[in-house]
């Protein structure tokens, strides 16, 4: 068997794209492994990193629930990828916050993802907001959140429950007082972390599981768009 010694080098280090600098060391000879800026920089630092959601928005209606998974579907978080996109849309992260706005209420209960594939007829959408710009431009994807799908082909597949929640606990109605006020729930954060792609034609919405009543959400959805 032969041995085979690999020799880094000390120090910090600035290298080139297309370089092959050698592993870098600390100064007792050992190999030094460390996160480098944020989470997402690299991919945001390469133009790939986009986003969608909405400010302060009424939800209290049945089109932001499971209540209605057609054309006339709002989701709270959407994203749809043009079916002639040469990009996945791979889900990083979801974020979502609500608030109870007045003292009779009823609440959203559990937020579900749905989802749809092959869809070729959609015509709304927003453009998402690139990361590294901050200018709405570039992306493949269109920002589908607190729209209409209009021009979907079928309906909308309910397929897990989301990490997401807020508002009222009560998924019945519920009428606040001094003594008895509403159950109220923080904003949340879900780390999808590449764990749902979006395809090109497809269709990723968060929805309530009930028919909110004087609620409202501010969400946002974060993705990278990776070449096929």
């Amino acid at each position: 068997m032969t041995d085979v010694i690999i020799l880094g080098e000390v120090g910090p280090q600035t290298a080139a794209d297309g370089t092959s600098p050698p592993f870098r060391q600390g100064r007792s000879g050992e190999a030094v492994m460390q996160h480098l800026h944020g989470r997402f920089y690299e991919q945001n630092f390469r133009g790939v990193l986009y986003s969608g959601g909405m400010g302060l928005t009424s939800i209290s209606a049945a089109t932001f629930s499971t209540a209605t998974l057609g054309a006339t579907c709002t989701p709270v978080i959407g994203v749809r990828n043009l079916s002639t996109s040469q990009v996945n849309l791979v889900i990083l992260q979801a974020v979502l916050g609500l608030t109870i706005t007045a003292l009779a209420a009823t609440g959203a209960g559990p937020f579900v993802w749905a989802t749809a594939i092959a869809q070729t007829g959609l015509t709304l959408g927003n453009q998402p907001l690139n990361r590294k710009t901050l200018d709405q431009s570039g992306s493949a994807a269109r920002d589908m959140t607190g729209l209409a799908l209009t021009g979907l082909a079928g309906n909308l597949t309910v397929r897990q429950a989301s990490g997401l929640g807020g508002g009222s606990a009560s998924s019945a109605a519920f009428t606040a007082t001094a003594v008895a006020m509403q159950t109220g729930q923080v904003s949340y954060v879900e780390q999808i972390d590449g764990a749902i792609i979006v395809p090109p034609g497809g269709v990723l919405a968060l929805l309530a599981t009930t028919t909110p009543v004087a609620h409202s959400a501010a969400s946002g959805l974060l993705w990278e768009e990776v070449a096929l």
